[in-house]
């Protein structure tokens, strides 16, 4: 079976100094774990590969236990097919709304989270904030920028019961581009 474009999402490494993992290490650590064709763009754990859907299925537990091996840090991992990127980028509804897109994020979920989780979220969290869960993905406005919003990871998984990592809009629409010129 042919192997398919995916993206993997790391949260955490090799921001403000702690949790340090050299992507070169990063792409030994994926290609031991079955994947092929693997790039890395900027240093924080985005990820674009290869893979047989059998490897594609377990990635993420295999990274995440190499990652432990090897520096003995516990990072999670969340991935997403380039058919599903695609989808994440074309579904944002703050870009149909007009929104400056350097004020965009997309947290990314390990899992979807039930219906009756995302009603819980406070959409008063956070203002002028505001977030819109579409799947497995919950997309934020942020006009005050990251810095200052108070819908962070650890607040979303609490709330949502899964993992979630964020990333900026460019970077989002750099990795469908990465994937794109994978096909």
């Amino acid at each position: 079976m042919a192997a398919a474009t995916h993206v993997a999402l790391l949260r955490g490494i090799n921001v403000g100094g702690r949790n340090k993992l050299p992507m070169k290490q990063l792409v030994g650590i994926f290609e031991r774990a079955g994947a092929r064709d693997v790039r890395t763009y900027i240093q924080s754990g985005n990820v674009v590969y290869a893979a047989s859907a059998a490897v594609a299925k377990g990635i993420a537990d295999a990274v995440q236990r190499g990652i432990d091996s090897e520096l003995k840090l516990d990072v999670p991992v969340v991935t997403r097919t380039a058919k599903q990127l695609a989808r994440v980028v074309a579904n944002n509804p703050y870009i149909a709304e007009g929104a400056d897109e350097a004020r965009l994020h997309v947290a990314f979920l390990a899992r979807k989270p039930t219906d009756k989780r995302i009603a819980a979220l406070d959409p008063q969290r956070s203002p002028p904030d505001s977030f819109r869960a579409v799947g497995a993905e919950l997309y934020l406005h942020c006009p005050g920028g990251m810095a200052r919003t108070k819908l962070t990871n650890a607040y979303l998984d609490r709330q949502l019961d899964t993992v979630s990592t964020m990333r900026n809009w460019k970077t989002v629409t750099k990795l469908l581009s990465m994937c794109e010129q994978s096909t």
